[in-house]
């Protein structure tokens, strides 16, 4: 009898390797109360992978978790989540798997062979009307799409925080790929960040929105613009970029947990200092060091002649520096015409 009733239960844990991460819930099943598993939900964990990649530290601030009821938690995630070595075999037998959201670019997808990868953080820095946000409104239709079509199969989520979400384009790119406008629209859930505190509390939304449905794409429109007022002067640099490290730790959990796109848009300064007269693009992505590891993929955004634009693989580490032109029209982003 027993035999039977562990059964069903190892089936659930199969289907939920093969599907997805396991809920918080999951962890009733090895000993932890659901007292236990309602206070870590309260604080943002909605998945065993969310508890078992964070540190003891930060269980322990959780009100109601001591330091034993922390060590316990942690020990029954991480008999569920595999956290150990594996082969580079293994390894590349998942790369091999990994799904890419396709641009609307046949040339964009060639350079960046395949188009945004699934898994990591792909960061766009550029001026303004360099196609920045052109881009993520096409890739929020585009994730949508089949996988045999270059798409995700799933839904996107897109904090906006410089107030430049426009539905109205999603419907014209939607019509190009022959998908329905109002069911492409209510596959977007999108909200409007109003500050760097509230850009990173709207992060702990995304995490039980995805818990609950499949999601194919985050999109942070753009991470940078509200740290740039909200915190000024040297004097609080090292506060906003301890803020700014957090809010892309987050981002890069949620990558890893739920094995979404996440797509990130930044800010160029120009460089004034004496250097800037010998070099060729004075323009330099802001958020130092600290977005520049964060990000897996970097693109540089530049304009080209008319409507065309020019991407440039500005730091990756398995893309070879090139860069690729593509067209922004009425159905989003499109190849350049000769």
């Amino acid at each position: 009898m027993a035999m039977q009733m562990e059964r069903p239960q190892d089936v659930q844990e199969e289907e939920d390797e093969n599907f997805g991460p396991m809920l918080v819930k999951s962890l009733e099943q090895h000993g932890i109360s659901s007292n236990d598993v309602k206070k870590l939900e309260e604080a943002g964990f909605y998945t065993v992978e969310a508890v078992a990649y964070a540190p003891k530290k930060q269980l322990i601030g959780i009100k109601g978790i001591s330091e034993a009821k922390a060590d316990k938690i942690l020990a029954e995630a991480c008999k569920l989540v595999p956290m150990g070595f594996i082969t580079a075999t293994d390894f590349h037998a998942r790369r091999s798997e990994m799904i890419s959201i396709t641009t609307g670019s046949k040339e964009l997808d060639k350079l960046l062979q395949g188009g945004i990868e699934t898994g990591s953080i792909t960061e766009m820095f550029g001026e303004f009307r360099t196609g920045k946000t052109q881009l993520c409104h096409t890739l929020a239709v585009t994730c949508q799409l089949p996988v045999d079509q270059g798409g995700g199969e799933g839904k996107c989520l897109y904090i906006d925080t410089e107030g430049t979400f426009r539905p109205e384009r999603l419907i014209a790119v939607a019509e190009r790929f022959n998908l329905s406008g109002p069911d492409v629209l209510d596959n977007v859930a999108c909200a409007r960040a109003f500050n760097s505190d509230h850009q990173s509390q709207l992060l702990m939304q995304a995490s039980a929105m995805m818990a609950e449905s499949r999601y194919a794409l985050l999109i942070v429109d753009s991470a940078t613009a509200l740290y740039r007022t909200d915190y000024s002067g040297r004097g609080e640099l090292s506060a906003r970029q301890m803020h700014l490290a957090r809010f892309l730790r987050m981002l890069l959990r949620l990558a890893d947990e739920f094995g979404i796109a996440v797509v990130i848009t930044n800010q160029v300064v120009a460089q004034v200092d004496g250097a800037a007269m010998f070099a060729a693009d004075p323009k330099k992505p802001i958020g130092g060091n600290i977005i520049a590891h964060a990000s897996t993929t970097r693109l540089y955004l530049r304009k080209g002649r008319g409507d065309t634009r020019i991407c440039k693989i500005y730091d990756s580490p398995c893309l070879p520096e090139a860069d690729a032109m593509f067209a922004i029209g009425n159905e989003g982003i499109t190849d350049a015409k000769d």
